[in-house]
């Protein structure tokens, strides 16, 4: 029976989690058209985005309170029928103040959702089959963000900007029934109530907030860096308040003091530098094939696809990679070979042959693939049970964040670029050159952090080491 929960839940959770990351990226092929039906200007409908993905910087951390409390099973399948009826009332929105509203309400089921869905494997999987159980539950967050243009692009052309949101509900119904079926009822090992950190969720819900909408405010270019760059510091002063305040109370909304943990605190902190730089090239890839190859939008998803080909091709890879090469070695070489074929792709132009394009991106999405799942292992490696909840909604607080942050950053570095080259009027071949350089910079300097690890960092779930 362990072994069938071992497999079954994640899968389960595999079909959340691919949901709504293609309900995420599809939704931003459909702005122009949003735009168009709203009555209003294009640029306003990034309100739309912002608001669902600070609605989920500042309801994950509650998540964890609410799973324990009421159960992983009831919680991720409550979750799931609230993100039905939300998306449902995104897709009925007549106004762009409807739709920034049915956002933040899709942003707070989202919030519980994936976090409690990790959980659900979590308390199923025994440390020797992690390696297998985080490899069937990351790879939508690498698939979607490639399907999302699109599906989006095809359902905007061919129907309507509605069905992108029409189109989780049969998904999110099929899920729903098969979590209920499948996912371990807790009424009876629920954990005693705990008192609930108000302090901790105002604090951390500004701060994390704050921050990620200080980042994103870097890439409009009629908003002064200086607001930026305020609001970035206010943010991190009240997240060092957060944490300060979290040690001195017996049961904070986010619990910090799990970073002492060696190799989950390297996953938090170089993990998510390498999570943004795997999460540039879901935005400016397709961005780049677009403006400065000029291919439509179909096109440019088309060609993108190969990124997914290469996600797929890794993964049976990656189980046998992570059981016969440690952590170490495999993060540092795989995520050079990552900031390479960032500068392969930095080297690309409308004139490279369409097999080569295929190649570059065919490679990138299988580096990306390996990167991505092996610092989800080895972040819970080490985590006792009784440990994994505050475990996981840190980390999944800190997966969302740096995730947004990766798509802000290659904004800020297109606009960046776009001022060097001198480029005012619109985004050029040169300008994403430069960018990518960027990225590829970022990726050798994350590999820092990836020395500290020891040879035997993570060997539990390996099965070197049997706990």
């Amino acid at each position: 029976m362990k072994f069938k929960e071992s497999t079954t839940v994640p899968l389960i959770v595999a079909i959340a989690f691919f949901m709504q990351g293609l309900d995420t990226t599809a939704v931003n092929t459909a702005i122009p058209a949003m735009a168009r039906s709203f009555g209003t200007d294009v640029i306003h409908l990034s309100a739309g985005v912002t608001s669902y993905l600070i609605a989920l910087a500042i309801f994950i951390p509650v998540s964890g309170w609410i799973a324990d409390r009421f159960g992983t099973r009831r919680v991720f399948c409550l979750s799931i029928i609230l993100f039905i009826l939300t998306s449902a009332l995104c897709g009925t929105s007549q106004n762009l103040n409807q739709f920034v509203i049915f956002r933040i309400l899709q942003g707070m089921s989202g919030a519980m959702m994936t976090p409690v869905g990790r959980l659900a494997v979590l308390k199923v999987t025994p440390k020797e089959d992690l390696v297998t159980a985080m490899a069937y539950i990351t790879w939508p967050a690498l698939v979607a963000p490639i399907l999302g243009p699109l599906v989006g692009g095809y359902l905007t052309t061919y129907w309507s900007w509605h069905w992108i949101f029409y189109l989780n509900i049969p998904i999110s119904i099929i899920c729903v029934l098969l979590a209920w079926r499948h996912i371990p009822d807790e009424k009876d090992t629920t954990p005693a109530r705990k008192y609930f950190d108000m302090i901790g969720f105002v604090l951390s819900g500004l701060s994390l907030a704050g921050f990620m909408y200080g980042i994103e405010l870097l890439s409009h270019t009629e908003i002064p860096y200086y607001v930026s760059l305020i609001i970035i510091v206010v943010s991190l002063g009240l997240l060092v308040l957060n944490i300060k305040y979290s040690t001195h109370i017996s049961n904070p909304l986010i619990d910090y003091s799990v970073i002492k943990i060696p190799t989950y605190k390297v996953t938090i902190f170089t993990g998510s530098l390498s999570r943004m730089v795997i999460g540039v090239a879901p935005y400016l890839v397709p961005l780049m094939f677009q403006e400065g190859f000029g291919l439509n939008p179909f096109q440019s998803g088309m060609l993108f696809l190969s990124t997914m080909a290469g996600n797929l091709a890794m993964k049976p890879a990656t189980i046998w990679i992570m059981r016969h090469y440690n952590f170490r070695t495999v993060l540092i070489a795989n995520g050079l070979l990552i900031a390479i074929f960032s500068l392969f792709t930095a080297l690309l132009l409308p004139t490279t042959p369409i097999w080569l394009i295929v190649l570059v991106m065919f490679l990138s999405g299988m580096f990306r693939s390996m990167q991505f799942s092996a610092i989800t292992t080895l972040a819970f490696a080490d985590i006792p049970q009784d440990r994994m909840t505050p475990a996981n909604t840190l980390y999944s607080t800190i997966q969302q964040m740096s995730t947004g942050m990766g798509i802000a950053m290659g904004a800020v570095f297109l606009r960046f670029s776009n001022m060097i080259n001198g480029s005012t009027e619109h985004y050029t071949v040169a300008d994403f050159r430069l960018s990518f350089i960027f990225v590829a910079v970022l990726g050798v300097l994350s590999l820092y952090g990836f020395t500290k690890l020891t040879p035997d960092a993570g060997d539990v779930v390996r099965g070197k080491n049997k706990a």
